[in-house]
Parts: structure tokens; sequence; C-alpha cells
């Protein structure tokens, strides 16, 4: 690649979208992001308008590659990185949305699931996708679209509609409808997809009523998913990689041996470790899912699912009004009065791993006259650490080894407090590379690894590197009994307590 070329990743997420330009060495040449408006029309719904998502996309990249001073013709490929499960409909003529996106954290379909439930669909569902019965999957909110929007069942078994999880959907917009098409792990998300024989499940799709019409084309995460088209950015460039964020960090994050493990810290929070070729069935109700499929090589996962991390600091600022930006909660966790023993459980929208309480609502516990806002604060940092500890704690009951390190990424991890105290709670070392936003820099690599930038996986590890690692400090008698008074305080929020 010569100097002038470069890869760009888009990264859609939950709460903004961002562009980033990556040289060959990994490293960051200009970047934007751009927030967008969140949609809760009733209680536990979570829409956003995919005409924003769309919007803000085509913006953020031109001004990434303004800031990385390249032209669009300098740019070799684009890699996809998206919020997962968030599903779209749209119709295939106009490309036009029929309902706005419901959000992977929309609890909407609860009852639908507890039904499927009840009638015994877990175990198909989990031997098949490796997945749980969950409003977070996409197959419910499809078939909720199908079932409330006017005349769109009809409309999608007459193969008018289409459906995709937002990279999809971006796809579809960049070449000009051309294409629709996803990638293993987006598709490893939907509830509809066999993980093991790599396809759309035909006996789950009718179990949802959800017409195979509608479904995009499944693929490598390095491949070849067309080009956009030139009236969008100025030039023709190619789309050589698509893969969910949090399977985008794990390849950002290098974790290419077995039992390598990430956290990704963001709106939730998500820990995934590296199976290798094993499928490793959970039995303490996590997720087993496909880390990437690169070259027809599937490598899978063990993933434990958050819903609330940074959300719960969003929640502070814009809901309380007791910070004005996340950049405070450090100081003011260091300012908090030890002796003050305060829980928050972020459950704004259910419990997920290792839980999966759709119904459980979040509490703070332990409140007393002295507490005050930097105590809340410390507390909502706290929940990411101990929400990790279930996590681990889970993984380890599966049979996977105990780490000895974590790496992290996301927007959180600048918190070196927040680092010092994971690392404490889970008794680990934690580490941080220099390129904290690696969904973005994973998508990139995809791209680079299809364009032939990267010289296989061995090459993407080699540009990773560390920015700090934190050591545990804190006694384990200490961690375990904060992490005792942490699993009171979700017994009290359980929907079946």
């Amino acid at each position: 690649m010569s100097e002038r070329h470069a890869i760009l990743a888009i990264d859609q997420g939950t709460t903004s979208t961002r562009a980033m330009v990556f040289d060959s060495a990994g490293r960051p040449l200009g970047q934007a992001q751009r927030e967008f408006p969140q949609h809760f029309p009733h209680p536990g719904w979570v829409e956003h308008d995919p005409e924003d998502i769309w919007r803000d996309t085509v913006a953020v990249v031109k001004d990434a590659i303004a800031a990385a001073a390249r032209e669009p013709r300098d740019i070799a490929a684009i890699g996809i990185t998206n919020q997962r499960e968030t599903a779209v409909l749209w119709d295939r003529r106009t490309g036009v949305p029929v309902h706005r996106a419901i959000v992977w954290q929309d609890r909407r379909t609860a009852e639908m699931c507890a039904r499927l439930r009840a009638d015994g669909h877990e175990a198909q569902i989990q031997a098949r996708t490796g997945l749980l019965i969950d409003p977070y999957f996409s197959a419910t909110k499809v078939a909720w679209m199908l079932d409330n929007v006017d005349g769109a069942r009809d409309r999608a078994r007459r193969g008018e509609l289409a459906f995709g999880t937002i990279d999809s959907f971006l796809l579809w917009r960049l070449t000009g409808g051309r294409v629709h098409a996803t990638d293993a792990t987006n598709a490893a998300r939907t509830m509809l997809y066999a993980i093991d024989r790599q396809t759309w499940d035909d006996d789950l799709l009718a179990l949802f009523d959800i017409p195979a019409a509608i479904l995009p084309e499944v693929r490598d995460c390095d491949a070849e998913f067309g080009v956009c088209d030139s009236g969008i950015f100025g030039a023709a460039i190619p789309v050589a990689g698509i893969a969910g964020d949090q399977q985008a960090a794990t390849i950002g994050q290098a974790c290419f041996r077995e039992g390598m493990t990430k956290s990704t810290y963001g709106t939730g929070c998500f820990a995934l470790m590296n199976t290798g070729s094993r499928m490793l069935a959970s039995k303490h109700r996590l997720l087993t899912t496909i880390a990437y499929r690169i070259n027809g090589t599937t490598t899978y996962a063990l993933e434990g699912s958050i819903f609330i991390a940074g959300a719960a600091i969003q929640w502070l600022r814009d809901g309380l009004g007791i910070i004005a930006s996340a950049a405070e909660t450090e100081a003011l966790a260091r300012s908090a009065d030890p002796a003050q023993r305060i829980y928050l459980v972020p459950a704004f929208t259910g419990l997920g791993a290792p839980y999966w309480d759709a119904e459980a609502r979040g509490a703070i516990v332990g409140l007393t006259r002295a507490a005050g806002r930097a105590e809340i604060v410390r507390a909502a940092l706290e929940a990411v650490c101990f929400q990790t500890r279930d996590l681990l704690e889970a993984m380890a009951g599966d049979g996977a080894e105990r780490l000895d390190t974590l790496r992290v990424d996301g927007g959180m991890v600048a918190n070196d407090w927040l680092l010092q105290r994971l690392a404490d709670i889970l008794g680990v070392a934690v580490e941080r590379p220099q390129v904290v936003e690696t969904t973005a820099l994973g998508a990139a690599c995809l791209a680079g690894l299809r364009k032939g930038v990267f010289d296989g996986l061995d090459g993407v590890a080699r540009i990773w590197r560390s920015s700090g690692r934190f050591e545990p400090k804190m006694p384990a008698a200490e961690r375990d009994a904060l992490y005792a008074g942490w699993q009171d305080a979700v017994r009290r929020v359980r929907s079946t307590a």
C-alpha cells in the first residue's frame, strides 16, 4: 500500500457514529464522531432513526478523511463495525425504513420471549445459535415489526422488504442498494443463524414466522462486500470488512489465541473469550458465538453481555444532572468516602449475563444521609467492575481457565481509577492498548487483511501495543466482601426474587 493510501473504519455505535482513518501500522490519522438522538416511546423501549444514522455516517466519513489530510481516492478500503442486534426493516425499492430501528437494549418483546421459554424452545435455540431467548437479539424485534407495521408481513412475504442489522443497512445505502449482505458475526446475533452449519435456520425462521426473502446474504468478515457509490464520498471505495462491534474489538485487541479475553466498555460491557474451533456450550448462561470468520475458517467465542456500563455515566449526566461530563468521574470517584458502601445496579433495561432477567430494574442500595454525588459516581463505576466479575466467574464455571490478564478497551478505559478498581475487584491484571477505539481498529484490520495491508492475523497482532498495565492491589478478603455486597444488591432487584 502506498504511503498515501489508508484504511477507513465506520464505527456505528449505540449513542454515536464515528469514522477513523488508519495507516498500515494501525495508527489513527484522523477521526470524527457525532452523537445522535435516542428515542424512548414507552418504558423499556429504545429506538433509533436509521436516517439519523445514515446522515451521520456520511458526515463523519467525510470529516475523518479531511482530518487525516487525505482525499477519498486515497482510501484503500472501508471496514464497518456496528452495534449488534439492532434491527432495521426497509423497503427494497426505495431504501426507506418502514419503522425506526429497534435497538439491542429494547425490551418490548419480553413477553414474547417468556412464552417461547415456557413453550420449551430455549434448548433448541441455544443448541443451534449459541444464544439464550431474550429480547436482546434480533429475531423477536423483526417479528414485532412484521406484526405491528401495517402491511409489513404481507410485503415481506412478497420480497418487498429487507431486514438487516445496522451494518447491512449501511452497506445497502453505501452501495446504492446493490448489495444486501452481512457478515457471520452479525448473523450469529439474530437468533436465526445456525452457527455450527453457518446458515440461516429454516426451523427458527418458521418459529418466528420470518420470511427467508428478507434476509441478507452472509459472508466472511474479510469479504469483498461491494463498492461505495462514487457520488457519496467522491470515489468508488470498496467495502472489504464487516464485524459486529464486540467481535471487531476482539480483532483490534489481537485476541487470536485460545483463552485470550477482551472486555469492551462502551454503552454496555462485553467480554469475549476466544475458544478457537470449539463451540463451548455454557452452563452459566453465557453465549456461544462467532468471534470471527476469516478466509472461510470460523473461530468461536464465549461471551458475556452486560447492557449498561457507560450508559450509566450518561444517565448521571443527562438524567440526574450530577455531572457535566464523563471526564469528571475519575476525580469524583477518588474523592468518595470509603466508609460509604453504595451499590448502583444499572438494570435500566433488565439484566444481561449471567442473569438474563428482562424484568429487573435498577436501584441504588445502601444510601445514607452522608452519601453524595461522589459516592453515587463511584458506585456507577464500580458496577462496571462487579458486572465484569460476574462474567469472568461464569466463564470459570464453564471450564475456562482463569485469566491472568484482561485486555480492555472502549471509551471508559481512559479512567485510570476505573481500571485500577477493575483489577482490584477481579484479582487479575488489566491491560489497556494504545488505540482504545479497538472496534474501529478491528474493522480497519479486516479491510486491511482483505486488501493485503496486513500479513494475516500475525501481522495484525504485531501492531498491538500496550499503553498501561494495572496490577491488583486489594487484599482478596476485601474484594470478596465488596463482591458479596454487590451480589446482595443484585438479588434485591431481580424480578424473580
